[in-house]
């Protein structure tokens, strides 16, 4: 018993010789490595500092815990002609369309046309029985001769009672009766024309005709089947393809611009573009504008006018239209990449000759593509800022990018290469030490 309470203190003072050892190995280790990560962490900070002189002279003579100038892309406000044009979404539509359908009833005998041929008006399309309407015009001519026969020994009995009344051989009243029975085989007379007039017109109607020129469709009946007036489907359509009409719409907003032009009797040239906006398609002339705004949607109807000699509008075809209100001259230009909007108005970032920037807010006119003319705020040769705008404010020290190369997302950073992955203009490769 007495050892084993004597061994208990030697260990206690043994834990605590190994712990101090312990803390005074880890206080050793700090002392002698601190001054070489300071010494390295100052000499990587001085090749840094070497290495960010040379790029783009963003920070060309600045001292130690200087901001370095933030590279942008400029470009000069210039003079040139514009086009105001306005844009919109348009359907192609046939400028006629005419659903060919009999007029009488009977059977189909004959087609004379292919499906998707071109017509003329006029030109004959299809042939019904006209048998039917033959024997009815032979029996309306048949009886308008026999009322012509009567009417005729009418008219010679009216003679001799005429003659005998001025003899005074007959009463004045039988010489009325025979007139009256003249006049009354006069009115027969015109009825049976109009029968015959009827029996003529219903014959003609069993050829069938193109009302207008155009395209034809699909054709819808074959020959044998029975056709009559009542068929809502009818035989065939025809689209009116040349001249062809695309109608599009407008915001109401745009509407004074328009109309403004129109009524000086100008007339407005309108483009259609293919679905992805790339390629003109054709070339036209505004037509007329709706009478009335749709109050759902805010805007307004127009129709403009293409020969189409070529075909390439096809009906109910989806365009990207371009209406070319107006061209004005000597208009001051910026690209629109250099606009911001503010709760102030649009603005731009106008370089200083000290290379600072300040804030200009500007008057906008038309955008025509990626230009923007400036009724206000800017003369030709202004410098605005058009890329690296988000990191500035006014008085900020700006360094002009060229060439190809790429302005950083973060500031202090170096810039991107160009093309062939040598340093852009502007910029001096870094070596890593």
């Amino acid at each position: 018993m007495p050892e084993s309470r004597s061994a208990t203190p030697r260990r206690k003072t043994l834990w605590v010789v190994i712990i101090l050892l312990a803390v005074a190995a880890i206080v050793a280790w700090w002392v002698f490595n601190k001054p070489a990560e300071q010494k390295a962490s100052t000499q990587a900070a001085q090749r840094a500092n070497g290495g960010g002189r040379g790029a783009g002279g963003g920070m060309r003579g600045m001292g130690a815990g200087a901001m370095p100038d933030t590279p942008v892309r400029v470009a000069a406000a210039s003079t040139q002609t514009i086009d105001i044009v306005l844009r919109a979404l348009g359907t192609v539509t046939a400028y006629n369309t005419v659903t060919v359908r009999s007029r009488v009833d009977g059977e189909l005998i004959r087609v004379n046309f292919n499906e998707g041929q071109r017509v003329k008006a006029g030109d004959l399309l299809a042939q019904i029985d006209p048998r039917p309407y033959e024997v009815a015009l032979a029996q309306a001519q048949g009886q308008q001769q026999q009322n012509q026969a009567l009417l005729a020994n009418a008219r010679r009995d009216l003679q001799r009672y005429q003659t005998l009344f001025k003899q005074d051989s007959i009463a004045r009243q039988q010489l009325d009766t025979q007139a009256a029975l003249v006049r009354q085989y006069e009115g027969t007379q015109k009825v049976d024309q109009a029968a015959v007039d009827d029996a003529q017109l219903q014959l003609s109607y069993t050829r069938i005709t193109a009302p207008i020129n155009g395209r034809l469709g699909l054709r819808k009946v074959d020959p044998g089947n029975l056709v009559s007036t009542g068929d809502t489907d009818g035989l065939v359509v025809i689209t009116q393809t040349e001249p062809i009409a695309v109608v599009f719409s407008l915001p109401e907003t745009q509407l004074p611009e328009v109309l403004a032009q129109v009524r000086q009797g100008h007339t407005l040239q309108v483009q259609a573009y293919d679905r992805a906006d790339e390629n003109v398609i054709a070339t036209g002339q505004l037509e007329t504008v709706d009478n009335q705004i749709d109050i759902t949607t805010g805007t307004v109807k127009l129709k403009a006018r293409f020969d189409n000699k070529d075909d390439l509008l096809f009906p109910n075809q989806f365009v990207n239209v371009r209406l070319l209100v107006q061209t004005r001259d000597d208009a001051t230009v910026i690209p629109t990449a250099a606009v911001q909007q503010g709760s102030a108005g649009p603005f731009v970032f106008l370089m200083r000759d000290d290379n600072t920037v300040e804030v200009r807010q500007v008057q906008l006119g038309p955008i025509n593509g990626d230009r923007v003319a400036v009724n206000q705020g800017l003369v030709p040769g202004d410098r605005v800022v058009i890329e690296g705008t988000d990191r500035l404010r006014t008085g900020a020290k700006v360094s002009i990018v060229t060439g190809n190369a790429t302005i950083p997302a973060t500031p202090g950073e170096a810039m991107g290469t160009g093309p062939s992955g040598r340093p852009a203009q502007g910029q001096s490769a870094t070596k890593t030490p």
